[in-house]
Formats: C-alpha cells, structure tokens, sequence
C-alpha cells in the first residue's frame, strides 16, 4: 500500500519561513547575482520575458542565453548532495560554485570570476533588486551567509509541483499566455494569461510599466512568503481590476480575498494539507479566472482550447496520469495576466 502522507511530505514538504529564512534570504540574493546576469546578456523581450528563471530537473536555470558566438547557461542545483550553480558554454566548457559556505560577498566574487574564465563578460548593477531592508552592495555583503541544503532543496520540490500543476492549467488557454516562469526579484514562480484587450495607460507610469501593464490580464504565482506574509502562498489578481471582481466566490473554502492587497490568496499549508493539493490548486486558478472572465465579459467560449474531452484529458496527462485532469476535465477557462506591473529591473 502506497503511504500517501509520506508521499505527500516528499512532494509538497513542510516550508515554515521560520525554520529556513536566513537560507531564504541568502538563496533569493544568489538569485539575484545570477539574474542581473540573464538580464544583462538575455535579448530583451516584452513583459521582461527574457528576465526570469525555469523550473529544471535540477533546480532552476536561466536556460541558454546568447553569448557573441556562443550560449551559455547557469543552473542552480538543488537536488543533488553540495548543492551548487553550473555554468556551461556551448562550447563545453563549465565551471561551478558551491552554494554552502558562502556569503553574498563570496558567491559574487566566484560567479564574475568564473564568468572571466570562461569569456564572458556581464555589466551589472552590483546591488539588491526590490527586497526590503536589503541594501547592502553584493561585493561587500557578508552577512547573508546561511544555507541548510534541506530547505533549499524543499523549495525546489515545491517549485517542481506546483510548475507542473500551473502547466497544466496554463495549456488550457489558447490565447496569449506567458511561459510559466520563476522571478528573481520576488522569488516567484508566476504565468500570465492576456484577454487580448488594451489596457488604460497608469497615470504617472514609468516606460517600462506602461509595457508590464499595456494589456488586460490575469496573473497567478506561488512563492515562499516575505516579511509581510509569512508563510507561503497562492495568489491570483487581475489588471485593470473590473468591478465586482472580489465579490465572487472562490474555491476551495480555504481561499480568500485580500482587499487590501488587491488579490486573491491560497495559503500553502491549506494546500498540502488537502485530499488532493492538485485539485485544490487548479479549483483556485479556475475560479479566479472565472471571477475576471464574468466581471470583465471575456469572450471564454473564444479562448478555449477546440480539444474534444478525449482529447483534452491525453493532452493534459503528461505526468503520471494526472488525478487533476480526471477531476477537472470539464474546465474549460484559465488565465494569468501580468507580472505586477514590475518596476525596472536593475
């Protein structure tokens, strides 16, 4: 007989912030060293689509980016024993850098200079991006140092569970959408769904928000909480908000709606605590875009995937013969629209 608590311990772990937050903080500021490098070198696309990470097999990964004659990539590895980041050329060249026993000061230092080594050459901003209190330049940043390989490798888990599930439900819009993705500054993994309707313009935007927030949009993501929200979290909101959004019913029961935040949210440890944590996850998604879809009119019958059932159900089986497919065959609307109206990335 299959343990399906163990099971489940080992899919969706226990992530307490309070357990793991000096990791957290080290973590998303190595993150963060290895972004501005993406963000430097990467073709720039709209909505900063050529900023983020990916959820790998691994961990997480810029995945290629051109390079003069050349690619390269950089992946952190956090499910191996000496969890570390890789940098690999097209070429075949690599270098790696341990993650543990490192502070922020350290890890820069050996990123830049195996970056040297390998011909590659990135002008980035040396300091934190849009993390509260944190001001402190890379190069003389010694005091974020922590790293427990349990806790970073229960994130990454996490991250592999919930891509897959936000896939699933992110295939089953036709329209435009965006890939689902891991955003450094925040340290989220997020996807958006476009209505394909212009957006009013935000009085007093910058360029750059104009772009993030040219379009209508419903965006979703997961992340591992901040000082503010102190455990981890669902969440869904939708830009411009239509009237009445927050007045509709979300699912599961857990769910709730943050009006002072402006979304909708769904605990994590509701989540794995539920009899399916997938079902409850895709009941949240569908009924935020379900909320947005009738309070902002949006053509659903126009964007849905033309799949019979049959269909359907094979082509959103990818893993393991999804219980999150058999149970929600019947849906047929989704979204995930913007990537909150980001300020520029530095």
């Amino acid at each position: 007989m299959v343990n399906t608590s163990f099971t489940r311990d080992v899919q969706f772990p226990a992530l307490p912030i309070e357990e793991w937050e000096d990791t957290k903080n080290t973590l998303h500021l190595f993150l963060q060293v290895v972004g501005k490098v993406r963000l430097a070198l990467h073709p720039k696309m709209n909505h900063w689509w050529h900023v983020p990470f990916y959820v790998s097999v691994r961990g997480l990964t810029t995945g290629p980016i051109p390079y003069e004659d050349m690619t390269f990539e950089m992946e952190f590895n956090f499910r191996d024993s000496g969890h570390l980041l890789r940098i690999e050329t097209s070429e075949g060249d690599s270098k790696t850098v341990p993650l543990k026993g490192l502070s922020v000061a350290g890890f820069y230092e050996k990123v830049f200079s195996c970056l040297n080594e390998l011909g590659i050459t990135a002008n980035v901003k040396p300091v934190p991006y849009d993390i509260p209190g944190v001001t402190e330049p890379f190069a003389s940043d010694y005091q974020h140092s922590s790293y427990d390989e349990e806790y970073a490798n229960r994130f990454w888990r996490i991250l592999v569970q919930v891509d897959s599930i936000f896939k699933v439900f992110r295939g089953w819009f036709t329209g435009k959408g965006s890939p689902v993705h891991f955003f450094w500054h925040h340290a989220d993994l997020a996807f958006t769904l476009f209505s394909g309707r212009p957006a009013p313009v935000k009085e007093g935007a910058n360029p750059v928000e104009r772009e993030a927030s040219s379009h209508e949009i419903i965006s979703f993501g997961f992340w591992a909480g901040d000082q503010n929200v102190r455990e981890p979290a669902f969440y869904a909101y939708m830009h411009p908000q239509p009237e009445g959004f927050m007045e509709e019913p979300l699912r599961p029961k857990e769910a709730f709606w943050s009006p002072e935040a402006g979304e909708a949210f769904l605990m994590y440890e509701d989540v794995r605590n539920a009899d399916s944590p997938e079902k409850a996850v895709l009941d949240f998604l569908e009924s935020v875009y379900m909320a947005g879809a009738k309070r902002a009119n949006l053509n659903i019958d126009g964007l849905r995937p033309q799949l019979s059932e049959k269909q359907f159900k094979e082509q959103s089986s990818g893993v393991k013969e999804h219980p999150r497919v058999k149970e929600h065959s019947g849906i047929k609307e989704h979204p995930r629209i913007l990537e909150k109206l980001e300020r520029p990335y530095d």
